[in-house]
């Protein structure tokens, strides 16, 4: 069975990678290491920052993701970005110092790595540090992002703080300033049970070590940033971390990525992998109908948008053609599920959609897109504000100074406060009402202070 999956491996990918493999007396594999001489020409480019990534699936057995990061890497597909695959045998400081020196041996741009960010609960950090002596160790923003919002779920918080956290956690992760970063630091302490709080390990947000490796980024890049690993490590978690075989799950990933990675990459790389086939022998598919949907949605968005709302929103159309969604349509509204949590969808113009993006900017976000894929429908000039409509804005700074802002922001915060609020007061006897109002009506007059009639 082993064998069978290393011939279909070769035979799908048109130049020849390096294909290192172990197999145990149950012809399964002990380890295997894969590098297209696309993904070793990636990392020859690249190699000052590597990003590692693990998966896990039903068996037990890791999948090591080798990624390049930093300023220099500007690849259309993030997933590109992948330069190696490997599954140890073990993970134990034996099994990986293996896997290490392996990727060393065929990859001599390893010299060259500076920074490799891994995970918080990445263990051997000495076998990673005695095979890389001259590179720095570092926690991932991304995974650091990924390990709060997991607490937070774990934690079972009551509703409001968990939005205002994760909603903190998401514009933090954004705009990593030391600012935030204790803002969110001092938000932990408060919302957070001192006796749970140790597990959320805050003190990372204090580390600006951490941080300095990822505020390089502009808000729009760390928002493409964060979404880009969204989409990978699901790529990753759906052919890997779901099928109990490695084998098949690392072939099906490998299968993935050759029909839909590797003709962009090389566009933008100026690359271009050996290939047997001459231009003659290929013939053009006629694209599928959601192809040509999505070339007109994106030519729409050309068409009526400026140049920043249409960036802003092809990086959120980008997410919706790499992502599985549900649609389930209502009298008024459409309800849309994009691997994440549920958005509702108001298709009249001007749409809406009840997630932070198009609250904040008042663009189509990747719900509203997806709607109008599903439908075979393209944007229209009616479904988005005059400010964002080509030949109205003056500048970019002008636009996104006039929208995300923290002003909004705390808009944002006190209307979520305010709806929590209107529904505990609905929802509850008159003597509580009563109670509650009295409350409230005291705090509002210590505000504003008693000689003011404050309307509640």
């Amino acid at each position: 069975m082993a064998l069978a999956m290393l011939n279909e491996l070769l035979i799908e990918d048109p130049s020849p990678p390096l294909l290192f493999y172990q197999v145990s007396k149950t012809a399964q594999f002990d380890t295997l290491h894969y590098q297209s001489c696309f993904m070793q020409s990636v990392f020859a480019h690249f190699p000052e920052i590597l990003f590692v990534h693990r998966t896990y699936n039903p068996r037990g057995k890791v999948l090591y993701t080798f990624l390049v990061d930093g300023p220099r890497v500007q690849l259309e597909d993030h997933l590109t970005r992948a330069v190696y695959f490997a599954i140890p045998a073990k993970e134990d400081a034996e099994g990986l110092a293996h896997m290490f020196q392996v990727f060393k041996k065929f990859n001599p741009a390893w010299e060259r790595v500076c920074t490799i960010l891994v995970d918080p609960h990445f263990l051997p950090v000495p076998t990673l540090a005695m095979e890389f002596p001259t590179a720095e160790v570092l926690l991932s923003a991304f995974h650091i992002c990924k390990f709060l919002q997991g607490k937070f779920y774990q934690l079972s918080l009551d509703q409001p703080v968990e939005r205002a956290l994760l909603s903190s956690l998401q514009s933090t992760m954004c705009s990593a300033t030391a600012g935030n970063l204790r803002k969110l630091h001092t938000l932990l302490s408060t919302c957070i049970p001192p006796a749970q709080l140790p597990e959320l390990h805050s003190h990372w947000l204090l580390n600006d070590r951490i941080w300095l490796a990822h505020r390089w980024r502009s808000t729009a890049e760390s928002s493409r940033y964060f979404q880009g690993l969204e989409v990978t490590t699901c790529i990753l978690s759906q052919f890997f971390g779901t099928t109990p075989s490695a084998e098949k799950g690392l072939t099906a990933l490998l299968q993935y990525m050759q029909h839909n990675s590797g003709d962009q990459a090389s566009f933008s790389l100026g690359l271009s992998p050996q290939s047997d086939h001459t231009p003659s022998d290929v013939s053009a598919e006629s694209p599928k109908v959601e192809q040509l949907v999505e070339a007109r949605i994106q030519h729409s968005l050309h068409a009526i948008c400026t140049g920043p709302a249409a960036q802003l929103c092809l990086g959120e159309l980008a997410v919706v053609q790499k992502s599985m969604h549900l649609i389930g349509s209502g009298s008024e509204k459409v309800n849309i599920q994009i691997l994440e949590d549920t958005h509702r969808v108001q298709p009249q113009p001007p749409a809406s959609c009840s997630c932070y993006f198009n609250q904040a900017f008042h663009l189509p976000c990747r719900h509203i897109l997806a709607m109008l894929s599903a439908r075979r429908q393209v944007l229209q000039p009616d479904m988005l504000p005059a400010q964002w409509t080509a030949g109205c804005a003056a500048s970019l700074s002008d636009i996104l100074g006039s929208t995300w802002s923290e002003t909004l922001d705390k808009h944002l915060a006190v209307a979520l406060l305010t709806e929590e609020v209107g529904q505990l007061l609905q929802h509850c006897s008159q003597e509580e009402f009563e109670r509650r109002y009295s409350t409230l009506r005291e705090l509002a007059d210590s505000w504003i202070g008693p000689y003011e009639q404050v309307q509640l």
